[in-house]
């Protein structure tokens, strides 16, 4: 290790400032959501298996929820445009305007160059968590996905309910399409439900057991036609391991939600990012 300088002590204590100030964020109308929620009604239901993933599509101005249904149970959660697969959840953008990880009022923004919100949080039964004494906290958006690339290169092995691969399989069976074709499409997630956190002293990416339990729910807004596929992840509750069949899994329920006629009267669906894409030319 590099001897430090004489003025190390004061290079650290130096104060962080905060890269993206989201003061000047368009803010949603959360009474007129909860207004609007509060006339909706039930319109449609998939039940993702442990260790599967299902596809559902959320149509702008209607909500789906997200629930866990017999025990403690992750899901890892993609999104697309239903009608361009191109413009697509992005999480670091999401984390780097919200933080590492996301609650009711904040927003999952899509990709460059759309860069608008796809979905508003606008419930969510564990927000009492908040940050834990490890500096864990739930509904991450740092993780990845569980993946079999990673699973071969750190072990060597062949590991196909992970969820990287189940929601290949399922946007692939969706969209009639090859797995080829298909995983292209699979990105970075917002992991339902994981508490994750960094490690103080190495800054590794850690996972203990969610606090979810049967009951618990996160619920969206959807800003815009939405393609979404969850996967009920093979490491159930995350308290251990993540890429394997030893821990117990249970399914999750997604629920989709159309408000009453009118009762979204002065909402619109977001338009694409403003930024006149010359790039300096």
């Amino acid at each position: 290790m590099t001897n430090p300088p004489p003025d190390a002590a004061a290079r650290r204590a130096i104060a962080p400032v905060i890269c993206y100030p989201n003061d000047s964020l368009p803010a949603p109308d959360m009474p007129l959501l909860a207004a609007a929620r509060s006339t909706a009604r039930k319109t449609g239901e998939v039940l993702v298996p442990p260790r599967d993933a299902r596809c559902f599509k959320v149509p702008a101005g209607h909500f789906f929820r997200i629930t866990s249904v017999e025990g403690p149970q992750v899901g890892d959660l993609n999104l697309w445009n239903l009608h361009d697969l191109s413009e697509r959840f992005y999480s670091g953008k999401t984390r780097a305007l919200h933080g590492t990880h996301v609650t009711t009022g904040e927003r999952l923004w899509s990709s460059f160059p759309h860069l608008r919100p796809m979905a508003t949080i606008v419930a969510d039964t564990l927000d009492w968590y908040g940050i834990d004494e490890y500096g864990g906290s739930v509904h991450d958006v740092i993780g990845t996905r569980c993946d079999p690339y990673t699973g071969n290169l750190l072990s060597g092995s062949q590991y196909h309910q992970c969820c990287h691969s189940n929601l290949t399989r399922a946007l692939a069976d969706h969209l009639g399409l090859s797995l080829a074709e298909a995983e292209p499409a699979i990105h970075d997630v917002l992991n339902v439900f994981m508490c994750t956190g960094f490690t103080r002293d190495t800054g590794q990416y850690f996972m203990k057991a969610s606090p979810v339990r049967p009951g618990d729910y996160l619920e969206f807004f959807a800003e815009i036609d939405l393609l979404g596929d969850l996967s009920a992840c093979p490491g159930g509750d995350c308290s251990a391991e993540h890429s394997s069949d030893a821990a117990a899994c249970h399914p999750l329920l997604v629920e989709v939600f159309a408000p009453a006629k009118g009762a979204l009267t002065g909402w619109q669906s977001p338009a694409p990012n403003g930024y006149d894409r010359s790039h300096g030319r």
